[in-house]
């Protein structure tokens, strides 16, 4: 998916891992949109990053720069798991061509809903709803 180091050193998955509900949001820090539902994705990584895997996935390319996402990411104070996609490939893959958006997995790894545009605290929870039963 990536080859750049997430905020933990680490690698991006090439694989979404089967067995948790996975969030996947495509976003880049000059998006205005991106920026408005990024609380409400952390309140729920929050709430919920135990039992639904969450990648934030940084569209690192072309206006965006690894520091600048980095700064953002700080300066905003957010916890959930970012990735650096320096490469167009699992954009191209999962079809995000506009930012923000963000895909609901389930357990089984089956895509179930998107969102190609920003999204409220309300639209985000019925999304994860459907992917996640506590």
């Amino acid at each position: 998916m990536c080859n750049t180091p997430n905020l933990f050193g680490t690698k991006c998955p090439e694989k979404v891992s089967i067995g948790k509900p996975v969030v996947m949001n495509f976003w880049a820090s000059w998006c205005g949109p991106c920026q408005m539902e990024m609380p409400d994705f952390q309140a729920k990584y929050e709430e919920l990053g135990e039992k639904i895997q969450f990648l934030m996935i940084n569209m690192t390319s072309g206006r965006e720069t690894l520091e600048t996402a980095q700064v953002f990411i700080a300066e905003q104070g957010y916890t959930f798991p970012v990735l650096y996609h320096t490469a167009s490939d699992a954009a191209i893959a999962y079809g995000a061509y506009s930012l923000p958006t963000t895909y609901f997995i389930d357990a089984e790894g089956n895509a179930v809903a998107q969102a190609t545009a920003a999204i409220d605290r309300e639209t985000l929870q019925i999304r994860i709803d459907r992917i996640y039963a506590p």
